[in-house]
């Protein structure tokens, strides 16, 4: 996903309601604490964070992020 949608209550990656959400370290997607908990597992997650806190070094704060694949 690389377009900001609005929060409708539901997770934008496994589709559950939920009242908690969080934007997504890989893409602009707004997934619940489940999702978030399993993305910290993925085997790019540093990769991600690094290259979203490098974007905001250098000025960019709409990065829309490296992109999510499902790994494991």
């Amino acid at each position: 996903m690389n377009q900001v949608r609005e929060w409708e209550g539901r997770c934008q990656r496994c589709m559950r309601d939920t009242d908690i959400h969080i934007m997504s370290i890989f893409d602009v997607a707004l997934i619940c604490m489940e999702c978030w908990e399993g993305e910290k597992q993925h085997p790019s997650y540093k990769t991600a964070s690094d290259a979203e806190r490098s974007a905001i070094k250098n000025g960019d704060l709409n990065f829309k992020g490296i992109g999510y694949t499902n790994e494991k």
